[in-house]
C-alpha cells in the first residue's frame, strides 16, 4: 500500500485547463483589473481554440483598455467573422476604432452593436461624441438624448449635448442642457463657459457675463472665460447705445481638448439694461386752515327803505293812541 502511495506521489503534475478554463480565468482577471494577466490567459484559450470568439472579443476589450486600439479593431474584426454578433467583440470594435478617431467606421460599428444591445450608455456616449467630431451636430443630439436619458448624472453628456445644439444654432435648447449640466455640478469651469456663450447668443449678455464670473470663480487661469468676461464688459457697456452685439470669436475649452466655437451672428435684439424704477412715496397732504372771509353788506333797495317808513310810522301812531 505504501509502494502505490509513493508510486502516485511520483508521478509528474500535468495542468488539466482546457480553452474554457483558461478563458474563464482571463475574464476573472479582467474584472478584477489585471488585464496584463488577463491577455495572457486569453493567449493561452486562443492556443488551444484558435476560433474561440469568446476568447479573441475578450482580449480586444483587454487591448482596448491597455491602449492598443490597432490589435484591437483587428482582433475584434476577426471574432465578429466567427460570430458577427457577439456585443463584446462589436464594442471593442466600435470603442477602437472611436479611439482612433476613425469616427465614421466608428458611428457605423456602434448602430451594428445597438442591435444586439440597446441598453449600453458608453456606447451612446461616444456615438453621440463621434457625430459631434464630424461635425453633424443634429445626429449628435439623438445618442445623446438616449445616454443623458439612461444616466441623467452625467454632466459632461449633457454639456456635449448642449454643444451640439450650439452647433445646431439651438442656442434655446442648448441652455435647458447646460441648465441640467449646472444642476449636477457648480464646480466645472468649462460648463459655466459655454453656457455663458448661449447666454450671448441669446441676447442676454448680463447672464452671460455671471457665468463667464463663475467660470473665473472656479478656475480664475481659465483664459477663454476671461477673454469672454472682458469683452462683455466692454459690450454691457455700450448696449444701451447700439441695442445689439455681435459676439467675438472664442475658444471653448472642453474636457482635454479644444474646440473653436464660431457664434453666428445675433438676430435678436438685446435686452437694455433695466432703467431703475424709482420707489414711490406717499406724501401726506397737510390740512389748511381756510382764511376767514370779511363779512360784506349789500346796499338796501328802495323797497326795503319803503317798507322801514311804513313800520316807523305805525310805531309813532300806536305811542300816540296810548297817550291819549
Amino acid at each position: 500500500m505504501l509502494v502505490v502511495l509513493l508510486a502516485i506521489l511520483a508521478i509528474p503534475a500535468v495542468h488539466a485547463e482546457d480553452a474554457q478554463e483558461w478563458y474563464s480565468k482571463a475574464q476573472n482577471s479582467a474584472t478584477a483589473g489585471n488585464y496584463a494577466d488577463a491577455i495572457t490567459y486569453y493567449n493561452n484559450a486562443l492556443a488551444l481554440d484558435t476560433n474561440y470568439a469568446a476568447a479573441m472579443a475578450g482580449k480586444a476589450a483587454a487591448l482596448n483598455i491597455m491602449g492598443n486600439y490597432t490589435e484591437a479593431v483587428t482582433l475584434s474584426g476577426q471574432a465578429l467573422t466567427i460570430k458577427s454578433t457577439d456585443p463584446v467583440a462589436l464594442n471593442a470594435r466600435a470603442l477602437g476604432l472611436f479611439k482612433l478617431g476613425r469616427y465614421e467606421e466608428s458611428v457605423a460599428a456602434y448602430d451594428k452593436l445597438f442591435v444586439v444591445q440597446e441598453n449600453r450608455v458608453d456606447a451612446y456616449c461616444n456615438q453621440g461624441y463621434a457625430y459631434f467630431k464630424m461635425e453633424k451636430y443634429d445626429a449628435a443630439v439623438v445618442p445623446y438624448d438616449r445616454c443623458t436619458s439612461m444616466d441623467p448624472l452625467n454632466f459632461m453628456s449633457w454639456n456635449y449635448q448642449g454643444l451640439a445644439y450650439m452647433g445646431s444654432q439651438k442656442y434655446d435648447k442648448a441652455l435647458s442642457s447646460f441648465n441640467r449640466a449646472t444642476g449636477v455640478t457648480v464646480t466645472n469651469a468649462t460648463i459655466w463657459n459655454n453656457k455663458g456663450l448661449a447666454y450671448i447668443q441669446l441676447g442676454k449678455p448680463q447672464d452671460a457675463a455671471e457665468c463667464f464670473k463663475k467660470a473665473l470663480g472656479i478656475d480664475p487661469n481659465f483664459a477663454d472665460a476671461k477673454t469672454n468676461r472682458d469683452n462683455m464688459v466692454g459690450k454691457l457697456q455700450i448696449v444701451n447705445i447700439t441695442g445689439t452685439i455681435t459676439p467675438e470669436v472664442t475658444i471653448s475649452r472642453i474636457g482635454t481638448f479644444y474646440t473653436t466655437a464660431t457664434p453666428a451672428p445675433l438676430n435678436t435684439e438685446v435686452t437694455t439694461v433695466p432703467q431703475i424704477t424709482p420707489e414711490v412715496t406717499t406724501i401726506a397732504t397737510t390740512a389748511t386752515t381756510p382764511v376767514p372771509r370779511k363779512t360784506t353788506y349789500s346796499p338796501l333797495s328802495p323797497l326795503t327803505a319803503l317798507g322801514a317808513v311804513i313800520g316807523m310810522c305805525g310805531i309813532f301812531l300806536s305811542g300816540n293812541r296810548r297817550k291819549n
